[in-house]
């Protein structure tokens, strides 16, 4: 009889505990439509009213997560006898509640209002090209993520502290590594491209194409991939993203007359994301088991669906003739292998991160964490960014910025106070080649699908290995859980090794 009490007890307890998850959860949820709002469709005016929303659910998220009773039920549950899901929503918001419930709430607001007030700053910055007006808003920011920092752990380098909000499992000794190895074994193989005498197709998308048929051109790749546009929906905005959950998940790009492929990836890049959550269980919306892992699966899902399946033969081959309707004076002539090559460039002078190649695109990445991570760290002043950053872009791409447009201002993440979210863009690539070999691996001839514009395998692998997880595993343990090894970076520098150097004729990468 004991034990049948305590078993209601617990019971009741996780009732209860499961309905407060929920309702911080979907304070989130909103906050997240209002963050979409502003970026996408609010009004210049409204951000002071839009900060002081977005401040308050913040608030009393935080408040929620962290209540005195919260931590009762924690403490009640985690010596209960709960299932494997159970357990697993209990360590998420552990995880969560222990790292806030250190934070006191006024910093936990401050933040969020200096965060919304910091982007339209950040906007008329990069439209000015002046960082100097910027600057006072990212030392702000800097100072007051340090303080959240200390607040979590005051005995740990603030960096990884911070780190860990974006990719709490696989630790910032990993990100390190991976990008270190990226570093080493890249940079060889990106000057191998450019003293090569291969002769690819680089104009082909060169012109004018119009906007307004780009458009069109986006909406019929999100429906040739399967985008689901009852849940969902494409708009534009200064730098391209996806939100939302397994109901409702959005989609944006930008468009440039003169870069059609650029936003086409972009889309691409960013339905990558929203399969991943229109992907989670709806069944348990409002829980971690509804969530989807932290950004390094995230990223993975975006990359996977970017550089293997749209950057691809076989997807041109299925493709090509769709973008050739829609530009037919531009790409009449156009064939698969123009197509492919264009979409594989290896640029020798982009400066811009979201507009970089697979191989130029991590190296993109380094500058930015040496960069935050010194910020951070307090080794850097915020004055000297410009500067540090195009040395930085001169030592490790051989360009160097000629504008604070094009160079440190370029990127909206430190606007939100994203300190620690750029390691988890090369993390997330690096996984994504290692989940495609586990696909391709699986799936029969993965390729001949593509080419004939079928996703629905690749969607469902997906979906069984990856998203229907939410955050049941951490993510060293979803990794193993979908493709039987541990996390590595082997399969992206085989994958790009092999790639690149067959388009480039590189003898000693075939």
């Amino acid at each position: 009889m004991a034990s049948e009490a305590a078993a209601d007890e617990t019971a009741d307890t996780y009732s209860e505990f499961i309905d407060t998850v929920e309702r911080l959860m979907n304070v989130g949820h909103a906050a997240g439509v209002l963050g979409w709002d502003q970026e996408v469709m609010m009004p210049e005016g409204g951000t002071p009213a839009r900060s002081k929303q977005r401040s308050a659910l913040s608030t009393v998220r935080h408040e929620l997560l962290t209540s005195d009773r919260m931590t009762e039920m924690l403490d009640e549950l985690e010596d209960a006898d709960l299932s494997d899901e159970q357990a697993a929503v209990v360590r998420e918001i552990r995880r969560e509640h222990d790292r806030k419930s250190r934070v006191p709430e006024e910093l936990v607001e401050e933040i969020s209002q200096a965060s919304s007030e910091a982007m339209p700053v950040w906007q008329e910055a990069r439209e000015e090209d002046d960082f100097s007006t910027f600057a006072p808003t990212l030392e702000r920011l800097v100072e007051l993520k340090r303080e959240y920092a200390e607040h979590i752990d005051p005995d740990r380098d603030p960096y990884e502290v911070l780190f860990e909000d974006y990719e709490p499992y696989l630790g910032i000794d990993a990100a390190e590594r991976v990008l270190e190895r990226l570093r080493e074994e890249l940079v060889p193989l990106i000057d191998a491209v450019r003293e090569s005498d291969a002769d690819l197709a680089t104009d082909t998308f060169a012109g004018e194409f119009d906007t307004d048929v780009q458009e069109g051109l986006a909406r019929d790749v999100l429906d040739a991939l399967g985008y689901d546009w009852e849940h969902g929906r494409l708009d534009t905005a200064p730098h391209p993203f996806s939100s939302g959950n397994q109901f409702d998940a959005r989609v944006t790009t930008r468009f440039d007359p003169n870069e059609p492929l650029g936003a086409l990836m972009a889309t691409v890049h960013e339905f990558g994301h929203a399969s991943y959550t229109l992907g989670l269980p709806r069944e348990q919306y409002g829980t971690p088991l509804g969530s989807s892992r932290d950004m390094t699966v995230h990223e993975s899902q975006s990359r996977l669906w970017e550089n293997h399946v749209g950057r691809s033969k076989p997807f041109w081959e299925n493709f090509l003739p769709t973008v050739t309707e829609r530009f037919p004076d531009q790409l009449a002539d156009t064939s698969v292998e123009d197509a492919y090559e264009a979409a594989n460039e290896v640029y020798e002078d982009n400066l811009i991160r979201v507009e970089a190649d697979e191989l130029t695109y991590h190296m993109h990445i380094v500058v930015r964490f040496e960069i935050e991570r010194d910020l951070i760290r307090g080794d850097l002043d915020v004055e000297d960014v410009p500067e540090v950053w195009n040395d930085k872009y001169e030592e490790y791409l051989g360009i160097r910025p000629d504008t604070d447009a094009e160079g440190c201002l370029q990127d909206i993440h430190w606007s939100h106070a994203d300190f620690g979210y750029f390691p988890t863009y090369s993390l997330g690539s690096v996984l994504a080649a290692q989940l495609f070999d586990s696909a391709e691996g699986e799936i029969d001839d993965l390729d001949g699908k593509v080419r004939a514009g079928d996703f629905a395998d690749l969607h469902d692998w997906l979906t069984e290995n990856v998203h229907q997880h939410g955050s049941r595993y951490t993510t060293d343990d979803l990794v193993r859980q979908a493709t039987g090894e541990e996390y590595t970076a082997d399969y992206f520098l085989d994958y790009v090794k092999s790639k690149y150097g067959e388009l480039y004729e590189l003898d000693d990468y075939r």
